[in-house]
């Protein structure tokens, strides 16, 4: 079974949409028996994880060890969140962290430590904060596992 775990933007812009979509989509359906990874966040993460669940592939949540759901956006983020935890094969809750950034980069690195793959919905950009897009894709890169980058070139997230 190949693993695919995904670390991304809370916010895609429309434009890189499209090449999103094909991206993860492909991902999935390039390999006969996978297991999608994800922290279920805001943007990417629960794009990833509706895809993996729209094409049939058991889903992971990975969840960081801080108070997360209150800390993920508003009604509508929580209530997506809420829907596909409901739908995930498997959960994994991780130990407390300090701080809410070295959770997130906690569950970002356990991510890449237990996937045979990462799908990085990413601009190219440094992160915003401890955690971010930018530190799992360059923890995945330093232990070797293949990072798949879908952005449109020149875009920028808001």
């Amino acid at each position: 079974m190949t693993r695919i775990g995904v670390t991304g933007h809370r916010r895609i812009p429309a434009v890189v949409l499209p090449a999103v979509l094909a991206g993860i989509t492909g991902e999935l359906r390039r390999h006969a028996a996978v297991e999608a990874l994800s922290c279920l966040a805001a943007g990417a993460d629960q794009l990833f994880a509706d895809l993996a669940l729209d094409s049939g592939v058991p889903l992971t949540a990975v969840i960081p060890g801080m108070d997360y759901e209150a800390h993920l956006g508003g009604d509508e983020v929580q209530a997506s969140y809420r829907r596909l935890l409901k739908s995930c094969t498997a959960r994994v809750d991780l130990p407390v962290e300090p701080t809410h950034e070295e959770a997130y980069y906690a569950a970002g690195r356990w991510i890449v430590d237990h996937a045979d793959r990462l799908v990085a919905v990413w601009d190219g950009q440094p992160a915003r904060g401890l955690g971010g897009t930018a530190d799992v894709v360059a923890y995945a890169r330093r232990t070797g596992v293949p990072v798949r980058v879908l952005w449109s070139s020149g875009v920028l997230r808001s």
